[in-house]
């Protein structure tokens, strides 16, 4: 072959590709836009009674501040910085109304509850915390104290929240008589010098009695993702006091060795009786950089025709779905007047706390216990990106909260909401035998999630709404593992995962409120399970097999059911109606608990009662509007008397039959830290949650009803009557795309003016 042809068959390829291109580009230029307006026709309107449990708004936030504020026999502060000596405004959130006003009001045209909010003041001139009923909202005329009617005593002031104020305080005291102190020793440790410092992560409770604020303190390399970066230093600091004059350090750790006072780690230290630590730069090994460039783009999700749900203020429709939702500033994600084909499923959904309890011989860690609802859940959803935690399609809501700052902060885009093909067929059938035909459906469902960052950890928490009937809420744990420096006996508590460093052992306790209302308010509890039992073939008596049967009980009161996870547990629980359906059985939903959880505390320890919903994977109990959360902002940091203990809620042990019942659903997973969390834990099998199930509630599958069905008969492969997925290329749109925006470091806390 001459060169000359050679060159001819290069130059025909090269122009046939270029052809091809050209001809690709332009039949994708012809794709029509994806419609915006939905062709889906929604059933029944928006509920704007559904307002009732709406987050409060800036302006109602900003009408509550100044109405207190502006009342001088109060004397309240409402800067951020105040300092622990002050009477500080700490929290505004709403306050839920009464269960039977609220339904009265949805369901009967009853007035409207009057909207009021919750105000907490932190009174360090007196010595206690105190919580206000304020309203009516809008503009604000009264308020009222209700701490001792909801806690039945008075609130000390050392169960309070470390406040940004006292934050600046602390870091101020440690520069001062520790780091300043012992600036010798931190260059030489640790690198330390006026460009480089270290950061430090507290460990809970503060102290091992009530009354006690005395908190470790270790430090961190300062560098992102600090948390698996322990240097060996850690300090005990007692701040009981709400003067700062009177704060002192009680002990030191350095490289696993105590003392007494930071004169003691020096005169040690250069007698050189003490095993130094000697510092060495690291590569920053928790960085999320990613070590290789990113290339190209994930697979995406788009709606070809219109979005199937719609939000309007609040409230969310849905297919045959409908709900209202808010993000509280201590629990987080809540959902209410959860339903479906317009029958109330649920009153309401909602997150309740997320506790972990550490192991580890170092004393940053040995005693730790988080209590997360008492730094505040939701307070620390911050705006998602777009692409990454949520689809780049989803909708995205603000929010506002009003927890330990001056105004309070909008956090834009810190709720999402999307339709997910989850990939796998919600049901289907390929019929081979006899006759042939294929019948299934898509499992598209709608997610509504939002992400909490609460210091090292991340929560995802996703409430799915299924077209069969279903109701999950699940949580999935990210971010970074706590750790602790490598001494001798760490290894008994965790794995090493970096040089010198502990990922330690530690539990996830989640706590769920499930407040179902099954055709109405009076509902029972109902187990199942099975057995197996011996019995004789109706047609061989004389033969015998073992077969399983069916065992149904109904439980009574609230001790009989509070199933503890130390105990076994019937695998269907259900909350029932007396009503049945078409075929004779009660119409029920089961609780499908979803925990890999561990051991939880031994009641034997004081700081267990903080903490007693973990000691169920579900309780049951009648529905009181004084029992509306199993755990409160003051648990953390007074667990030994804490101002809600679960157990009581149980111990009166009311008839749980024919009444408004709530499930209390604890779910989890026991994490041991292993090399593959550095740099960050994934979400894969780091979860838990539950399922709410119709059992016997409908008559059939009601997804049968779903427009998503696919009927496939021979002869009728290419018929899109009964298989849209035939026509789908007929339907092929390119997606409306939003440009990318992050706003997310708008609302992070600042320790100083």
């Amino acid at each position: 072959m001459t060169s000359l042809v050679k060159w001819i068959l290069i130059l025909f390829g090269l122009i046939s590709v270029i052809v091809n291109i050209v001809i690709v580009c332009l039949y994708s230029g012809r794709l029509p836009k994806c419609s915006s307006k939905p062709h889906h026709v929604f059933k029944g309107k928006h509920n704007e009674r559904s307002a009732v449990f709406a987050d409060l708004s800036a302006e109602e936030y900003l009408q509550v501040r100044d109405y207190m504020s502006n009342q001088k026999d109060l004397d309240i502060s409402v800067n951020a910085l105040t300092k622990p000596s002050g009477n500080f405004l700490f929290l505004i959130d709403l306050l839920l109304p009464r269960k039977a006003d609220a339904l009265g009001y949805l369901d009967n045209n009853k007035p409207k509850p009057v909207r009021e909010a919750t105000a907490v003041v932190f009174y360090g001139t007196l010595g206690h915390i105190k919580e206000y009923v304020v309203g009516p909202l809008p503009n604000p005329t009264y308020h009222r104290d209700v701490t001792v009617e909801r806690y039945k005593e008075e609130l000390p002031i050392n169960a309070r929240t470390v406040t940004i104020g006292e934050y600046a305080l602390i870091f101020k005291f440690i520069n001062e008589e520790v780091f300043t102190k012992l600036g010798k020793i931190v260059k030489e440790s640790f690198g330390v010098s006026k460009e480089k410092t270290l950061n430090g992560f507290e460990g809970m409770p503060r102290g091992v009695k009530s009354g006690e604020r005395q908190t470790w303190i270790s430090f961190f390399r300062d560098l992102s993702g600090m948390y698996i970066h322990p240097v060996g230093l850690e300090v005990l600091i007692n701040h009981e006091s709400t003067n700062a004059s009177l704060w002192s350090v009680k002990r030191l750790l350095y490289n696993g060795q105590y003392f007494d006072s930071v004169e003691a780690l020096i005169k040690q230290y250069d007698a050189g009786t003490v095993t130094k630590i000697v510092y060495k730069p690291v590569q920053n090994y928790a960085s999320l950089k990613p070590k290789s460039k990113p290339t190209g783009l994930s697979p995406q999700q788009f709606y070809a025709q219109g979005k199937r749900f719609s939000v309007k203020n609040n409230h969310v429709m849905y297919l045959e779905w409908s709900f209202a939702f808010g993000l509280s500033s201590l629990t987080g994600m809540r959902v209410f007047d959860i339903r479906f084909k317009g029958e109330r499923i649920a009153y309401e959904l909602s997150v309740q706390e997320a506790m972990s309890v550490y192991g580890s011989i170092t004393p940053g860690m040995i005693l730790t216990k988080f209590l997360d609802s008492s730094i505040g859940i939701g307070r620390f959803a911050h705006e998602l990106v777009r692409g990454v935690d949520c689809p780049y399609a989803a909708t995205y809501i603000d929010t506002f909260r009003y927890i330990d700052v001056s105004a309070p902060h909008r956090f834009r885009n810190s709720i999402c909401l999307f339709e997910h093909n989850t990939g796998r067929p919600l049901r289907r059938h390929f019929s081979d035998f006899f006759s042939n035909s294929y019948g299934g459906m898509v499992n598209s469902a709608l997610v509504f999630r939002t992400i909490t960052a609460i210091g090292n950890y991340d929560y995802l928490w996703d409430f799915i709404f299924y077209q069969s009937g279903s109701v999950e809420t699940k949580v999935h744990a990210t971010g970074y593992i706590s750790s602790s420096f490598n001494v001798d006996g760490n290894l008994k508590y965790g794995h090493q995962v970096a040089e010198n460093t502990i990922g330690n052992i530690h539990t996830h306790f989640i706590n769920f409120k499930v407040d179902l209302d099954v055709l109405g308010v009076e509902n029972v509890f109902q187990t199942k399970d099975m057995k197996f039992i011996n019995v004789s073939l109706p047609w061989m008596p004389e033969r015998y097999a073992m077969v399983p049967q069916l065992v149904e009980a109904q439980l009574k009161t609230e001790k009989e059911a509070a199933l503890r996870y130390d105990t076994k547990t019937p695998r269907y629980l259900h909350i029932a109606s007396n009503r049945t359906n078409r075929w004779g059985h009660q119409r029920s939903y089961r609780l499908q608990v979803v925990s890999f959880t561990g051991d939880s505390l031994p009641e034997t320890e004081p700081e267990e009662k903080s903490m007693s919903w973990a000691r169920y994977k579900v309780a049951i109990t009648k529905h009181k509007d004084s029992e509306q959360t199993s755990s409160s902002l003051y648990s953390q940091n007074n667990m030994w008397t804490p101002a809600v203990d679960f157990s009581k809620y149980i111990e009166d042990d009311e008839s749980i039959e024919n009444q408004d019942l709530v499930a209390w659903v604890t779910t989890g997973f026991l994490h041991i830290p292993h090399a593959e969390d550095i740099p960050n834990t994934v979400t894969v099998g780091n979860g838990g949650g539950v399922i709410l199930r119709p059992h016997n509630y409908f008559d059939e599958d009601p997804s049968i009803h779903s427009p998503d069905g696919v009927y496939i008969s021979p002869g009728s492969e290419g018929n899109c009557e009964n298989n849209k997925m035939a026509c789908f290329t007929e339907d092929a749109c390119s997606p409306v795309v939003e440009p990318f925006t992050y706003n997310g470091f708008e609302g992070t806390m600042k320790f100083e003016e």
